[in-house]
């Protein structure tokens, strides 16, 4: 069976007397590797990015400047909902955005730093803080006290984040990639969910859901229930809850709900 074949392909087929190969019918769709000049991808233009003097992270302190601390409580609205403040872009072209709320410390802000700085080029690169010194009031009581005699002594401050907050941005004369992965080192020991995103990214995620919210044929919405009280669900449904059509429970952010 097999001398068949092969003398019916040898049939099809002939011998090219310059190079040799075999030619006809059958050899012509055959993809033949051969060595040649490679095409690459024509690399992008910086000619419009500048690097500032100081391109590395700077160091926060780790207690604000106050001639008197006062205490707060814990204010869970201040890490619910998504951010308002250092949502979009300013000058860079990637950054570390929050999936979620959460308080960083002022050991992750210096995990942060030592990390950024380490490991990006200065020379290329440039990085830029897109949050604030730790700022909120953090009170414990020592160990072996009793309940009551009033609120703790002020232990550390934290900053709040809330979901869709850039973290840290980074940009300069550099693709995703030469970033990419000491960002996303950085983003996983993060207390909250965080992502590593470029403009173009961040910019398509809002689409999609814009896009899943306009195409929706559920007339069901979350918004349309609470509106018209169904099953006497305005009782146990918050204002902010309402404000933010239920996309967010507590500080966790949920993509799905519309």
């Amino acid at each position: 069976m097999f001398s068949l074949m092969k003398a019916a392909v040898g049939g099809l087929a002939g011998v090219c007397r310059a190079c040799g190969h075999r030619q006809g019918p059958l050899f012509s769709h055959l993809k033949v590797v051969t060595a040649g000049l490679k095409t690459h991808e024509i690399p992008p233009d910086y000619s419009d990015v500048f690097l500032p003097e100081k391109p590395k992270l700077k160091v926060m302190n780790k207690v604000p400047n106050l001639t008197k601390a006062k205490k707060e409580m814990k204010k869970l609205r201040d890490i619910q909902g998504p951010s308002k403040a250092a949502n979009t872009f300013s000058i860079g072209q990637y950054a570390i955005v929050a999936m979620g709320g959460g308080y960083l410390h002022w050991g992750h802000i210096e995990m942060i730093r030592l990390t950024v700085n380490r490991k990006m080029d200065a020379q290329t690169t440039f990085a830029r803080w897109r949050i604030r010194a730790p700022y909120k009031p953090i009170t414990r009581k020592g160990l072996g006290q009793r309940m009551g005699g009033g609120k703790g002594a002020i232990d550390h401050y934290v900053t709040p984040v809330c979901y869709g907050r850039l973290i840290v941005e980074v940009g300069g004369k550099v693709e995703l990639g030469e970033v990419g992965q000491f960002l996303t080192e950085v983003a996983k020991k993060l207390p909250f969910p965080a992502k590593v995103m470029s403009r173009e990214s961040l910019a398509a995620m809002h689409k999609k859901q814009e896009e899943i919210e306009q195409n929706n044929q559920n007339p069901w919405t979350f918004k349309e229930i609470v509106q018209g009280n169904m099953l006497g669900i305005r009782r146990v449904v918050s204002p902010i809850e309402f404000h933010n059509r239920g996309r967010f429970t507590g500080k966790f952010h949920l993509p799905g709900r519309v």
